[in-house]
């Protein structure tokens, strides 16, 4: 496959780095910095680089920044365990890099959203808006598996797991095309060559820490999450795309029961014709939703 079959971006961003308690990050930007700030936080596996649709879709004069969390992408790092907090505190030192004197608009998608929901019940004077896609936390843990929880991390840690490895770039855009059907080759290959890149014996790997494939050994605890999302202040929008697996989990808050519907009656945004990774399936009405709310609109039917 040429060049040209893969996605050109209309938005080429720039890559810069930043020390983030002892962690190298690299960061991309787009657009000028004198223009309103937008941060995209992105997933478990996915990079900062992967927002290239939704940016080039953005009708607005933004400064949009998005890293690489650590230990994926660019963002290099060997570690042994990964931890929520670590998270959670170097987006605090990121935003204090780009905007430390005014709260910031953020966008989060799965991971990257429940680390802005924790940050945003923490530090609320720091956020002004709070587009959430799909981070809406876990299932509550019981605490009488925390033996055999702590047990699992431990031997697994003893031979480190390993991602698969592909022949071709080809072969990882076929994968990610099987998870995400709506999306484009050419645009799967650009998100391929994001996250991976050329090891030994020409063999295609992933930019990611393995890891990141450990058992947590701390177990979910959702009414710490919930006890944050309480103390969010700043205008919050959920998204959901119609097809994912999250929907079937939140159908019981998307109508009237506000009973169980995370940060008070958010409103939600369905987006049609996208599963989980709304932000390579359907940028445009991502795009669309997010811009709208951010600047004080009604989001549109999406």
């Amino acid at each position: 496959m040429t060049t040209s079959q893969i996605y050109v971006p209309k938005r080429p961003p720039r890559r810069t780095a930043h020390d983030i308690r002892g962690v190298r990050y690299q960061v991309y930007e787009w657009g000028d910095s004198d223009r309103p700030l937008l941060v995209l936080l992105h997933g478990w596996g996915d990079c900062g680089a992967s927002f290239q649709f939704f940016v080039d879709e953005l009708a607005g004069d933004w400064f949009v920044v998005a890293p690489d969390w650590r230990g994926f992408g660019e963002t290099r790092l060997r570690s042994h365990a990964y931890w929520f907090p670590d998270y959670v505190a170097d987006l605090d030192v990121l935003l204090s890099v780009y905007q430390p004197d005014r709260p910031v608009r953020l966008l989060g998608h799965s991971m990257g959203a429940n680390v802005v929901g924790l940050y945003a019940g923490t530090f609320p004077e720091r956020v002004r808006g709070f587009v959430n896609v799909e981070g809406f936390g876990l299932t509550d843990s019981d605490p009488a598996s925390a033996p055999d929880t702590y047990r699992r991390w431990i031997e697994r840690a003893r031979t480190m797991p390993a991602y698969a490895t592909y022949a071709a770039y080809e072969d990882l855009a076929e994968r990610i095309r099987r998870r995400s059907p709506g999306l484009s080759m050419e645009r799967a290959m650009f998100v391929a060559r994001h996250w991976a890149e050329e090891g030994e014996a020409g063999s295609i790997v992933l930019r990611a820490d393995p890891a990141h494939k450990l058992p947590n050994a701390v177990q979910y605890r959702r009414a710490e999450a919930e006890a944050c999302w309480d103390r969010v202040t700043a205008p919050v929008l959920l998204v959901v795309g119609e097809n994912t697996d999250f929907l079937a989990a939140v159908s019981d808050w998307l109508d009237p029961d506000e009973s169980r519907h995370p940060f008070h009656g958010a409103p939600t945004a369905v987006i049609q014709g996208a599963g989980h990774m709304v932000h390579l399936e359907r940028p445009d009405a991502l795009a669309r939703a997010a811009e709208a709310f951010l600047t004080g609109r009604s989001p549109p039917v999406v």
